[in-house]
């Protein structure tokens, strides 16, 4: 891979990305819908609407590999995780068809699979179990990425990504953890590693106490170095400030689960 595109340049994972990544391709495009404040002189940034597919192919063309970060990345209305995240998901796929992009990495998240019980590990071929709009539009990421590669022989990788960041931050996030150099790792086995043609991988670090099977991930040679046991008691103290959530404290997407929930009260 020579000319790489990221896009959501201007999110908190881009912005760590366009760092960690810097130098290991040898052109990476950088796109978002805004430019980022921060953008240095050496870095080759395209504003996108991904909603609009001529913004989409302009950015698309001469691509060899895309990382698919952009989009509305927390629960929303409706129309705006549709435009953003679903008419643009399938405008980058689309597109990169049409350009010959050889590989997607498609940032999925934990949130497709959210309402599974804490109590259950689970591996990636499980039933996605969205937890808000956010998630159906994750899930749905996921068949996209799965039907250009089966029908078009695109190469593609889908992270569930968990919890980024420099450390977990409460109870809930020393599972699902994933240091940003960890993420740097994964995407580098989607663009790179010869064996990829579609593959759900979880974005986390070596978390003790993980609810998820990241043995998929291992095949293909991560081999994370972050471990949230060592923030355990800085977590647990800052757990001490949240309020209760008996519906979010049972399931692996937190308070996306709990907002708007109503299933125990209706019955069947």
């Amino acid at each position: 891979m020579k000319n790489i595109l990221v896009t959501g340049a201007a999110g908190g994972i881009g912005t760590s990305l366009r760092k960690l990544l810097k130098g290991t391709y040898p052109n990476i495009r950088w796109s978002d819908i805004k430019k980022p404040d921060n953008l240095a002189a050496d870095e080759t940034f395209v504003a996108a609407d991904l909603s609009k597919m001529a913004d989409v192919e302009k950015i698309v063309a001469g691509i060899d590999g895309i990382v698919h970060l952009g989009g509305f990345s927390v629960e929303g209305p409706w129309d705006t995780i549709l435009n953003a995240n679903i008419v643009g998901c399938y405008n980058i796929f689309e597109a990169a068809y049409r350009a010959n992009v050889k590989r997607i990495v498609f940032a999925s998240s934990n949130h497709a699979v959210g309402f599974y019980p804490r109590s259950q590990k689970i591996g990636v071929n499980v039933t996605v179990h969205p937890d808000s709009r956010y998630g159906i539009s994750k899930a749905f990421g996921e068949a996209v990425g799965a039907f250009y590669a089966d029908k078009h022989g695109l190469r593609v990788t889908c992270l569930r990504i968990g919890n980024f960041g420099d450390a977990p931050l409460d109870k809930r996030r020393l599972s699902i953890w994933l240091k940003p150099e960890d993420l740097v790792q994964l995407i580098r086995i989607g663009l790179d590693h010869p064996d990829i043609k579609f593959e759900i991988l979880y974005g986390a670090s070596d978390n003790v106490d993980m609810w998820w099977d990241n043995s998929n991930a291992r095949r293909f040679g991560y081999k994370p170095i972050g471990k949230a046991e060592q923030f355990v008691a800085q977590a647990m103290e800052a757990q001490k400030n949240l309020p209760a959530d008996p519906v979010g404290d049972r399931f692996q997407g937190g308070p996306f689960c709990s907002a708007g929930y109503d299933a125990d009260k209706r019955g069947g």
